[in-house]
């Protein structure tokens, strides 16, 4: 019956032993310890030199359960070997205990979602900053014209102007509100427009008639073929409706790929991900290694990983950058933003002077079309207050702010193209493994030393034998998914935008409500899935450490064959004990 206490006491004896059987002093903990301290965690409970991380956790579990009333030294044992199995690092000597192993976890997480916030920033930075510079660029264009209408046609109009004021504000109201994203059909609001300005001058020009809304209504039937304002309302519409189109889909595109970035950012760490930035930053550290570097391949591999959803917006974020790029080529050529846009006024008076040089033969036709209109008993000739107005164009935008600003945005799109599969590498090269790295001696996920298994490749479906973070390519990321569709949805538009062809921003979230899950599962990789298990998942190759937690190429000094013979054997006894 003493048989069982005194193997146990063994036990305790051989684990304790195994910590320093390796011949010599074990190693000081003080860069971990300071590594710890600096991280807000408290040193109490932290070791002064390296522990043993070997365990059989497992037998001491079962004894603990059967021993019917441990005693107060048993207790300590069991607690002590308890607190030393580490659950991420690899079993061997180390400066880390459980409890350190999850603060470290923690830190990981916080650590890599704020590279991950601040790795987008930049990016986000870059789109925002466009957006302000095009948005201001192109209200400030309409701002000019508007204000140069106010400016010019009192003098030019008199009262044509002065009693049609608000026809001019409601025009560039309507445009301002179709450049935000309104539900307006341009041409419907032009074509309106020049109906209105149609009917008002007409009755202006003719005073001496009684010219009733039915009598209007012909006229207006007419205007096609009479062209009382020549060519400009088709001409101004065809190129008007070209570049606005071309403007606000170019803006709403950036502010798209500005939120795409920002929502993306914000997505949750996994908890394999945490296991596995864990294990490649702070593992090292537990295991005296502070000074080695991971593997790039390594970082690599667990950044593909804990991206791989990220990456899957690789495709339609390259074809978001393609589309705004061929739509900022629109800005230039036959529907010029700067002249377009910028000259509003000027074709207005264009078409206002066409008429009150034509007015002669534009009653005439009128006349013969729809018949003569009674004469007014309030007829005044008020030729004295007609002012016949000379457009005079102002000088033409030069374009030169434009074609900066389009080159520098070009520029400044094609460098973020790759952005979600280069973010993996830019990660582990800035910061992660900052710094030249020696390939053969680097941390491994194991030891020091080469690290042997491929990278994965990019996207959920490519990480399905990924040997550092457990990935279940089954299970897509639902916010990035439907960040994938508004990319889609956003690159449609621009696509409409580039032929000319009008788009409405008003039915984004119908379009996204219930595809989430249209991209989530190929069929190529769901056909795959049920072989997806952790009994089956191909094991990563390493360079696997020997027993003693050293490395196989030659970086072991001594290993403990005989204090682990003697651990195992005491906990059989102890077992032996239990099963009579």
């Amino acid at each position: 019956m003493h048989l069982f206490p005194w193997g146990l006491w063994l036990l305790c004896v051989a684990s304790s032993s195994a910590r320093g059987d390796s011949g010599g002093k074990a190693k000081s903990c003080s860069e971990l310890r300071q590594l710890y301290g600096s991280k807000g965690f408290s040193l109490s409970g932290v070791p002064q030199a390296e522990i043993s991380g070997y365990t059989l956790l497992l037998a001491f579990h079962v004894i603990q359960r059967q021993l019917m009333h441990p005693g107060s030294w048993q207790k300590t044992c069991l607690g002590q070997v308890e607190r030393e199995h580490l659950r991420i690092c690899p079993q061997g000597y180390t400066c880390c205990t459980s409890e350190m192993e999850e603060n470290f976890a923690n830190k990981s997480r916080s650590e890599f979602e704020g590279m991950m916030k601040e790795a987008s920033r930049s990016v986000q930075v870059t789109l925002t900053s466009q957006y302000k510079n095009f948005d201001g660029y192109f209200q400030d264009l309409l701002n000019k014209s508007e204000k140069a209408l106010y400016d010019t046609f009192p003098s030019m109009y008199g009262e044509l102007y002065t009693q049609n004021m608000k026809l001019f504000k409601d025009l560039f109201s309507e445009l301002r509100r179709y450049y935000r994203g309104s539900n307006i059909n341009l041409e419907e609001a032009l074509n309106e427009f020049w109906t209105r300005l149609l009917e008002r001058l007409f009755k202006q020009l003719n005073p001496q008639y009684h010219i009733t809304d039915e009598y209007l209504d012909c006229m207006v039937k007419h205007s096609e073929q009479h062209k009382p304002f020549g060519e400009v309302p088709r001409d101004l519409k065809l190129k008007a409706t070209k570049a606005f189109i071309a403007v606000r889909s170019y803006v709403q595109g950036l502010s798209v790929g500005s939120d795409v970035i920002k929502k993306v950012s914000q997505v949750s760490l996994g908890h394999e991900c945490t296991r596995a930035i864990m294990k490649l930053v702070y593992c090292p550290h537990c295991r005296g290694m502070s000074s080695v570097k991971p593997c790039n391949n390594y970082c690599r591999n667990v950044m593909k990983g804990c991206l791989a959803n990220q990456a899957d917006l690789d495709t339609e974020w390259r074809n978001l950058i393609d589309s705004m790029l061929l739509v900022a080529d629109r800005f230039d050529g036959p529907s010029n933003v700067d002249t377009v846009i910028g000259t509003i006024h000027t074709r207005i008076a264009e078409a206002i002077s066409n008429m009150q040089e034509n007015k002669d033969s534009i009653t005439a036709k009128v006349f013969q079309g729809c018949g003569n209109p009674k004469i007014s008993t309030k007829a005044s000739s008020g030729e004295d207050k007609k002012r016949r107005g000379k457009t005079t164009p102002d000088d033409k935008p030069s374009g030169l702010g434009l074609e900066k600003l389009v080159s520098d945005a070009k520029g400044k799109l094609r460098d973020i193209k790759d952005y979600w599969v280069t973010l993996p590498s830019v990660l582990c090269s800035e910061r992660i493994t900052a710094g030249s790295v020696n390939e053969d001696r680097c941390w491994n996920g194991m030891t020091k030393g080469r690290y042997l298994p491929e990278v994965m490749g990019d996207g959920l479906a490519n990480q399905i034998n990924n040997p550092e973070v457990e990935v279940d390519i089954t299970k897509p990321d639902m916010t990035i998914r439907q960040q994938i569709m508004q990319l889609k949805i956003m690159t449609n538009r621009l696509r409409n935008a580039y032929n000319g062809n009008d788009v409405d921003f008003q039915d984004a979230s119908d379009d996204v409500s219930g595809s989430g899950s249209g991209d989530g599962c190929p069929d190529e990789v769901c056909g795959k899935r049920l072989s997806k298990s952790s009994s089956t998942r191909q094991p990563g190759t390493h360079a696997i450490p020997n027993q003693s937690g050293r490395g196989i190429n030659g970086a072991s000094s001594k290993s403990l064959p005989s204090s682990f013979l003697i651990f195992l054997s005491m906990a059989v006894m102890a077992m032996q004990y239990l099963w009579r």
